[in-house]
């Protein structure tokens, strides 16, 4: 049985965040009882497939779903001795106490607890009437308790100033965006998560102006990540500098021309002032859609990464590139078993979640998606001596995502042999190819705060910096500085307290003459590479996700405008379903941020012991 090895900073967030707490509001729960909860209770799924005639009558006694009766006693008599289900807690605990793999956080929180809501992506359909308005708001309310997020698409919407039937005029998609923002500031899950919305609107509604430029006021939709969906059609507009119909949709009608470069040049300046909107390139996500029968996608998750149907929703989970590096190669065995392991856990927490809505049950279960993806691809080049912005970097990106690619659909596969495909497969993408358990298997997520507990870089990203804090939603400061770099420098003897002073200082090592340049190479930051290399990264990855990928074109606070534009159109033309971007210093209150010498924590002495 592994160890579990947490840093100082996973800890201080699991306890902040994750642990139980008695009424009080004391820990009643140790990381190691956390890890056993979840594995016990997500384990148990199998139990729905070796047993189903039996676990149909328990249902059939009890007029409930699965995960409400494995605390029958009918049920822990029927499972109670069963040593293939134990043997399958067991691997479930070692593939998370080692940190080779974490699912997202709702099922690290609520697996075992009384919510039991693990996934953590959810879309939601807004029409045009108010009684749509306010339910959505409400199911959004009942999700956003449960610690996950929302995304939705507020194209539907007529826009400002259109007539309503019964007496008045609207006040526009904006308006109703404000309420829901509203909403989910009062909604917080314990104390520790708050909700977040993914806001979307096509690039023909007549409010996108209106749309685009509403976080000027830094104070506007604090809860939203926003983004314009547009077309290809649009893109070969604003290259020809044409013109396009802003379309009512209420009558479906062009109530006005507008300048595709313009509307271009307008996403483009307010993503150079405070990083949004992003743009969703709504035609590539709807060209690998895999259940193009059931409807078209038109909008994605509160961060993004992950394109769903209406009322639809995906659990995902992410696999520590860390540790498996052996002697600086990938131990693909060791990845093949890991993928094997974790997909079969993100199937089982589909059978385990009580989600929040009937409707997304119904169509969760149509098609099963999962989002198997990565954490610490940054740490990993840093070990294999690879440089982030280079070709050889791309290229461990492509041959490591095909092969997770490759694996997770060989798992999925198998176990379609035993509990059958995703029930839409017949109307799906893959049914003349593969019987496929999930109709998605892979996407690449933030892993924002799983990435703090596997000491881990988040996701895809490259490194933000090699020493900063970050800020957590509780007001706590979690101190970096990067483990490889502290063993290099020491190694090279370079730990000397001025060269430790200027890497707190800068964050880089790119301005430290004192660092040869064959480790300034490696050792690269977010800010120190070019911005195609962002987007050349995110396409090679793209090329092997079946969803999408959360990943953020981090650029110099001396980038221009022009710099955003091109980015746009770069991502567009290698094939990304999306790209957002952020330039330093462009929005108060950030999370990550390096430090000043007035507020540094951390002395030599400190550094060195670790």
């Amino acid at each position: 049985m592994p160890k579990l090895n947490l840093s100082k900073n996973a800890l201080t967030i699991l306890e902040h965040r994750y642990l139980r707490k008695n009424a009080k509001g004391n820990l009643i729960e140790k990381p190691e009882n956390m890890l056993r909860r979840v594995a016990k209770n997500v384990s148990i799924a199998d139990a729905k497939y070796k047993y189903s005639k039996q676990i149909k009558k328990i249902q059939k006694k009890y007029k409930k779903e699965f995960y409400d009766i494995v605390e029958t006693k009918e049920f822990k008599k029927l499972t109670g001795n069963d040593r293939e289900l134990k043997k399958t807690e067991e691997e479930f605990y070692s593939l998370m106490a080692s940190l080779d793999f974490l699912p997202n956080s709702p099922t690290l929180l609520n697996a075992g607890r009384k919510l039991q809501q693990l996934a953590a992506c959810f879309v939601l359909p807004i029409e045009d009437d108010i009684d749509s308005i306010f339910k959505i708001l409400h199911d959004t309310a009942k999700i956003h308790k449960t610690g996950a997020g929302t995304g939705f698409n507020f194209s539907r919407l007529r826009q400002k100033g259109d007539l309503i039937e019964s007496a008045g005029y609207t006040s526009g998609a904006v308006s109703f965006m404000k309420i829901y923002d509203a909403a989910t500031e009062q909604i917080k899950l314990g104390g520790t998560l708050r909700g977040a919305n993914m806001g979307i609107l096509n690039f023909d509604h007549p409010d996108i102006e209106e749309f685009i430029t509403v976080k000027s006021d830094q104070n506007a939709l604090t809860n939203f990540n926003i983004s314009v969906a547009i077309t290809d059609k649009f893109i070969e507009a604003v290259k020809k500098n044409k013109e396009y119909n802003l379309v009512s949709p209420r009558t479906k009608k062009p109530v006005k021309k507008e300048s595709a470069k313009r509307i271009f040049e307008m996403i483009s300046q307010q993503a150079w002032n405070n990083g949004d909107p992003g743009v969703i390139f709504i035609d590539r996500i709807n060209k690998f859609n895999p259940t193009p029968e059931l409807g078209m996608i038109e909008s994605t998750d509160s961060c993004g990464e992950q394109p769903l149907l209406p009322y639809e929703s995906c659990n995902l989970g992410s696999i520590n590139l860390l540790n498996i590096i052996q002697n600086k190669k990938i131990n693909y065995e060791k990845l093949r078993k890991t993928i094997r392991e974790a997909v079969h856990v993100l199937d089982n927490v589909i059978d385990m979640c009580d989600y929040p809505l009937k409707e997304n049950r119904k169509i969760v279960e149509k098609n099963r998606k999962i989002g198997l993806g990565i954490m610490g691809f940054a740490d990993m080049l840093i070990k294999l001596g690879v440089a982030y912005d280079s070709d050889e970097g791309l290229k461990k990106a492509e041959e490591l995502m095909k092969f997770i690619s490759e694996e997770s659909k060989n798992a999925s596969t198998e176990l379609a042999k035993t509990r059958g495909t995703f029930p839409s497969w017949n109307k799906s993408i893959y049914r003349k190819n593969m019987k496929l358990r999930n109709a998605t298997t892979t996407t690449i997520a933030p892993t924002g705060t799983i990435s703090i507990i596997a000491n881990a870089s988040s996701g895809i990203e490259p490194l933000f910096a090699l020493s900063y804090a970050r800020r957590t939603a509780e007001g706590k400061d979690l101190i970096y500085f990067h483990e490889e770099l502290k063993r290099v420098l020491t190694e090279k003897n370079l730990c000397s307290d001025e060269i430790i002073e200027k890497i707190h200082k800068e964050g880089s090592l790119k301005n430290i003459e004192e660092i040869p340049e064959a480790i300034k190479e490696i050792f690269v930051i977010g800010s120190d590479i070019g911005a195609e290399w962002h987007v050349k990264m995110q396409a090679a990855f793209q090329k092997y996700v079946d969803n999408g990928i959360s990943k953020t074109v981090t650029l110099p606070k001396d980038a221009s405008v022009e710099d955003v534009e091109r980015i746009f159109l770069l991502a567009h033309e290698l094939g990304c379903k999306g790209i957002s971007i952020y330039r330093s210093g462009s929005r108060e209150g950030q999370v990550i941020y390096l430090r000043s010498k007035r507020d540094e924590q951390i002395t030599l002495k400190d550094f060195v012991r670790g």
